[in-house]
């Protein structure tokens, strides 16, 4: 993998300063002779005003924000115009940045594979679905993997402030609406529903990724750092028309992603989803799955936190790595071998009896007695593994080992197969 990809997914990010910045309110003013322009202080006398999108109140102190609202627009600006179904796809997918570079790498050494004939060969890797699916649009694909530092943010960012991503679409489409750049077309219908604008392709069936320059399509660019942008291949960027659509791609039941603008979040075409990948789901409810993840470091303290907690063995991990419990277990006492010997259903050993002695010799100091002597001598040796606990004697016998795997003996020359075990 290029070392630029291991970089970029495995260096953690700096957090952020969240900025206190409120969208100021965005007017459309339609002039006598139909004039629009789209401005964010009143509209001059003698214009209609129409309010475009309200301002939005600046996030408190208390509410941290790992990305400003100048962030989380140079962000979405190359994607708020794209259908729906393949933004939704996109968001999740960017939460896997690694298994995208996977998958992208994977795109490239089997070129020409569509419909049925790439789903079968897709049904052998282990990516989240959300990436699987994202290889029947090349064009969407390609764009992540080289665009890989914009692919990461933009999925720390829908992990940590989903809501503030799915505003932030919404008010870029009713810019890019009140500047007379977004409206139906062959390719894709545009709804206004419940205060929301929806993006729907004409032939759910057939993707048509849309071309733009984030800089122009939403009016005069408001921020001091320009957007991200990508442009295919081959495409020459024009003043007008502002939104260009190349071929359709027949994507099938590839793209299964949705958007719930209602709650501002992103859900699953469930039948689509179980018709792509052959499963049964009903819950359309999606969450990240941290095993996707990779290793890659999230960038927000709460998220990571989260999903740190959600690796399967983590509290193995932690014991592992030597953090303590709160309450320290005590540990349990050795058995010893007449306790092992039971639990492996063999008699006990019975230590020898003293002999009896009519007289009681005083032991010189620091020399064994003679009662005692023969004890030692007399006491039977446990066999093999019932040494637990007879320190001295495990030590002789490893050491007696050790000599004798040093000492030269005869066999296969080093090297030759068969001469090591």
């Amino acid at each position: 993998m290029r070392e630029r990809l291991i970089a970029g997914l495995l260096l953690v990010a700096g957090i952020s300063a969240a900025h206190s910045i409120a969208y100021a309110d965005l007017f459309r003013c339609v002039g006598a002779n139909g004039e629009t322009l789209v401005t964010d202080s009143p509209c001059p006398s003698g214009t209609q005003s129409i309010v475009v999108t309200a301002a939005s109140p600046a996030p408190t102190a208390d509410v941290p924000r790992t990305f400003s609202q100048e962030e989380l627009d140079r962000l979405l600006a190359p994607i708020a115009l794209y259908p729906d179904a393949l933004l939704a796809q996109i968001l999740m997918a960017s939460t896997y940045p690694l298994e995208v570079v996977q998958a992208a790498r994977w795109m490239k050494a089997h070129p020409g594979l569509q419909g049925e004939r790439l789903q079968a060969a897709l049904d052998g890797e282990t990516w989240d679905p959300s990436v699987k699916g994202l290889v029947a649009v090349p064009q969407v694909l390609t764009m992540m993997d080289e665009k890989l530092d914009w692919t990461q943010k933009l999925g720390d960012a829908f992990l940590a402030q989903q809501k503030d991503v799915m505003d932030t679409v919404q008010r870029l489409r009713a810019r890019a609406q009140a500047a007379g750049n977004l409206a139906s077309t062959p390719q894709q219908t545009v709804v206004e529903e419940g205060g929301s604008i929806e993006i729907l392709p004409a032939n759910p069936q057939v993707i048509y990724v849309p071309v733009y320059n984030p800089a122009v399509i939403y009016g005069p660019w408001w921020w001091p750092g320009p957007p991200y942008y990508w442009y295919p291949p081959g495409y020459v960027v024009a003043p007008a028309p502002f939104i260009y659509f190349g071929f359709g791609v027949v994507v099938g039941a590839a793209i299964w992603g949705a958007c719930d603008w209602g709650h501002r979040t992103v859900i699953v075409n469930v039948p689509r989803y179980n018709a792509y990948n052959h499963t049964r789901i009903a819950n359309p409810d999606w969450s990240h799955d941290v095993n996707h993840r990779k290793g890659v470091p999230y960038r927000d303290d709460a998220i990571r936190s989260k999903y740190r907690r959600a690796l399967p063995g983590a509290p193995a991990r932690q014991d592992f790595r030597g953090y303590q419990p709160a309450h320290p277990i005590a540990p349990a006492p050795s058995p010893s071998v007449n306790e092992i010997r039971q639990q492996l259903g063999r008699p006990v050993i019975q230590p020898p009896k003293r002999p009896e002695s009519k007289e009681r010799v005083a032991p010189t100091r620091g020399v064994p007695s003679p009662i005692e002597r023969p004890r030692a001598a007399v006491e039977p040796v446990p066999p093999a593994f019932e040494t637990f606990g007879r320190g001295e004697a495990a030590r002789a016998y490893s050491n007696r080992g050790a000599a004798s795997r040093a000492a030269p003996h005869s066999g296969a020359p080093a090297g030759a197969p068969g001469g090591h075990r």
